[in-house]
């Protein structure tokens, strides 16, 4: 990823327009779409045509006077606060996402069916757990992953013990969406997301000495970002949670921002020896749960994270070189929080028509009985529901012989199976019944 070139600093601008006499130019840029369009950093706009009449460095400038954000206590090494605006385009993708998410406003069905959200759950779980490891340099595949959290098996090597972590902790997240954010939290959180895969497993949970401090950078060391001390970690900490949990700053903040900001924010004091990205993105989880944002328990955001790493990371520099401002990352955050929503919405349309067109291709299916294809029909909606024989023949109001040949017969070919229950037989419906119908 290249680094992006540093914007020139505001007080240059300001003396370089003053010498020239050209502030009241400047200043009829201010309220233009040139200014409060895109949200160009300065290595961006610096490539695009300059108004006309204009250096790029007026623009600069004009642009930057018009910019205004609300500071926040994340502070750098020079005790210069970050802010963040909230410019139109930050303001459209969070009313897509209130839209999306906070209520029951076109939340698909199978979500909201208490038989089949678990399936649901499960998978985005999975799918959270994996790319989130993928994120950070796990190395297996999606098969393989799959079956190691399906199976419960031992993980073999360091990239399967991150992706069972992962999953561990997305599944406590959704018990402690309750509670406050606090620094033992935050190190149990670190905990679960680092057990088995550190050097040193004494580092999880805890802050990383000065001894251990790590910095960002790429494969020929060139250095991204270069974190604070160690002695600014537990002040810095205590601050973080004091703004996870809303106390402060005084004014209000969107909740979806809250959420990104504090993803930000861990990822920029990076406190750990390792694990600090699965941190800051579980923590981003919790925010969003502890607000109210319920469908976040079926998103995954790495998944769409993992599309564009470069973009997740040239945020990061953008902010950082930029006067601290986190609208760009926030910006990136919000585009990925919509996508996502979008990617889970159509997830659910593509499998409900699979079922569906399932369901017409039974009706046709010469081996089954129109009262099998209605409890195909069913389990395919109901996994984990249990049939008997009796109440199956008084729901056809068909003879006992005839109840359990239909059921008998769907255990026998693998849509049901077959279980004891004292003396008494029943049969499920197994979860993967979709896949099992599949040619």
């Amino acid at each position: 990823m290249r680094f992006p070139q540093a914007p020139p600093r505001l007080p240059e601008l300001l003396a370089e327009a003053e010498a020239a006499g050209r502030m009241p130019q400047v200043l009829k840029l201010l309220h233009t779409p040139a200014t409060t369009g895109h949200y160009l950093h300065w290595d961006k706009l610096r490539r695009h045509t300059a108004p006309a009449g204009y250096s790029h460095r007026e623009w600069w400038l004009a642009v930057k006077l018009a910019r205004s954000g609300k500071p926040i206590r994340l502070t750098d090494k020079k005790g210069t606060p970050f802010a963040f605006a909230l410019p139109d385009a930050v303001l459209e993708q969070l009313h897509q996402i209130d839209l999306g998410t906070g209520g029951r406003v076109s939340v698909p069905e199978p979500i909201t069916n208490p038989h089949t959200r678990d399936r649901y759950l499960v998978s985005s779980l999975m799918e959270e757990a994996i790319t989130s490891s993928q994120l950070e340099g796990a190395a297996t595949t999606r098969e393989v992953a799959k079956d190691l959290i399906r199976t419960g098996r031992k993980p073999r090597d360091n990239s399967e013990q991150m992706i069972l972590n992962n999953f561990r902790t997305m599944q406590k997240i959704r018990e402690w969406k309750d509670l406050p954010l606090t620094p033992e939290l935050v190190f149990d959180i670190h905990r679960l997301v680092t057990d088995n895969t550190l050097e040193d497993p004494t580092a999880a949970g805890r802050l990383r000495r000065e001894d251990e401090k790590r910095v960002v950078a790429d494969d020929t060391g060139e250095v991204y970002h270069d974190p604070p001390d160690s002695g600014e970690l537990p002040a810095g900490l205590e601050a973080m949670c004091a703004f996870a949990n809303g106390t402060t700053p005084d004014n209000f903040i969107h909740p979806a921002v809250r959420a990104v900001l504090l993803h930000f924010w861990l990822a920029y004091d990076h406190p750990f020896v390792d694990g600090n990205g699965r941190t800051a993105r579980t923590l981003f989880y919790w925010s969003m749960l502890h607000a109210g944002y319920w469908l976040f328990e079926f998103i995954s955001i790495s998944t769409v994270l993992r599309k564009a790493p470069v973009k997740y990371g040239r945020s990061f520099l953008y902010t950082e070189t930029d006067d601290n401002d986190l609208t760009y990352f926030l910006l990136a955050q919000a585009e990925v929080m919509r996508n996502a929503v979008s990617e889970l919405h159509q997830y659910i349309q593509r499998k409900t028509d699979e079922t569906r067109q399932m369901e017409a291709q039974l009706q046709s299916i010469e081996w089954f009985n129109h009262r099998q294809v209605e409890v195909i029909q069913h389990a395919l909606k109901h996994p984990g529901h249990k049939y008997v024989i009796a109440a199956h023949q008084k729901a056809q109001d068909v003879a006992y012989q005839t109840a359990r040949t239909d059921l008998m017969g769907l255990a026998e070919r693998g849509i049901l199976e077959q279980r004891k229950r004292g003396k008494q037989m029943v049969f499920v419906s197994p979860v993967d019944l979709a896949a099992r119908l599949l040619p």
